[in-house]
């Protein structure tokens, strides 16, 4: 496995990395690998603990995604999401896409003192840094090795702006270090939800929090002044974008204080497209057609599909007084450009099917 060369010496353990209630499938723990090579391809679920050389990243610029610099301290997410498009990242180590992504979790044990160092570098000017914009930060296995507080405690130190992503309910566990860096640089954080519907969470999202845990999220975010916009996705065609499944999940999100809701469709990129494919010719085949006609040409369904769906959205937002004539809450921040100490999606012809 790539990154070989930076694991760390530990003897086999289980880490009690333990399921919240109300989460479906998963595993209850994760266990060290040997001392030997890390085998693709098995099922056994495994923490693999690294010593990374650089952790703030700068993103390219023709990704075309509005943030320009990430942090990452896990590779692989045991929330196993089917549809994940960071999938592929995955094959880069020499695990693939597929059940190593779920299940052979990379630990960036030293995240922590990396980002001091890189955020005290004399070229680094201070911009916005997003997380959870590949894997998530507050995923099972952050209940054990904490690795978010001291990054947040870092940039809170530094002031330095920051957003999060999650689907996770761990980052309630932070909300007091949330509370101090939004004191003095500016913070914004956003939960993932697409749908509350608890069939398609335990078919797409088997190892995720369950909807309403999610919704708890939102809620008490909100409750505590730190304020939480919602990215509304994956929106999943023939499974979570009938209207009256879009309204109901609106409703719910406006109710819990949602400061904004930023609809998405779900998009195929390679590697999730396989994986996806897969389940959805085990457990849906009805909906092949529907998808080989909507992501025939690329990773995206068409724009006047996708401009409907944000559309009944918006309309429901409006339906339920949210206002939608303001820009979304910038949970990925955009400023000018410098460089950490560390260094640091196409529309090509692709089939389904």
């Amino acid at each position: 496995m790539r990154w070989e060369k930076q694991r760390t010496a530990g003897a086999d353990q289980r880490l009690p990395l333990d399921l919240d209630e109300g989460r479906g499938g998963g595993r209850a723990g994760l266990a060290e690998p040997g001392p030997g090579p890390v085998a693709a391809g098995t099922d056994e679920a495994i923490a693999i603990e690294v010593q990374a050389k650089t952790i703030i990243n700068r993103v390219p610029g023709e990704s075309g995604v509005p943030f320009r610099w990430t942090i990452n301290p896990y590779r692989g997410c045991s929330h196993a999401c089917r549809y994940c498009f960071a999938r592929r990242t995955h094959t880069y180590l020499d695990l693939d896409s597929g059940r190593d992504f779920d299940s052979k979790i990379v630990v960036k044990v030293n995240a922590g003192a990396l980002v001091r160092r890189e955020l005290a570098h004399p070229r680094w000017a201070g911009d916005p840094i997003a997380m959870g914009t590949n894997t998530d930060p507050y995923q099972r296995a952050e209940g054990r090795y904490r690795l978010m507080p001291e990054i947040i405690a870092a940039l809170r130190d530094r002031a330095n702006p920051f957003s999060v992503l999650t689907k996770g309910t761990l980052i309630l566990r932070d909300l007091e270090l949330l509370r101090q860096a939004a004191r003095v640089a500016p913070v914004s954080v956003a939960v993932s939800l697409g749908s509350l519907h608890e069939g398609v969470w335990r078919e797409v999202e088997p190892g995720a929090p369950a909807p309403a845990r999610r919704l708890d999220v939102v809620r008490r975010l909100t409750e505590a002044g730190v304020g939480c916009s919602v990215m509304m996705a994956p929106i999943l065609p023939g499974l979570s974008d009938a209207p009256e499944q879009l309204e109901e999940t609106v409703a719910a999100l406006v109710a819990a204080g949602a400061t904004s809701i930023t609809p998405l469709v779900l998009h195929l990129r390679p590697g999730a497209r396989e994986w996806y494919h897969a389940w959805l010719s085990e457990r849906r085949p009805d909906l092949l057609p529907l998808y080989e006609r909507l992501y025939r040409h690329g990773a995206h369904p068409p724009k006047s599909y996708r401009d409907g769906v944000v559309e009944r959205v918006r309309a429901a937002q409006r339906r339920h007084g949210m206002c939608t004539d303001r820009p979304d809450d910038g949970f990925r921040l955009v400023a000018g450009s410098a460089a950490p100490a560390g260094g640091g999606g196409g529309a090509d012809q692709l089939t389904l099917l």
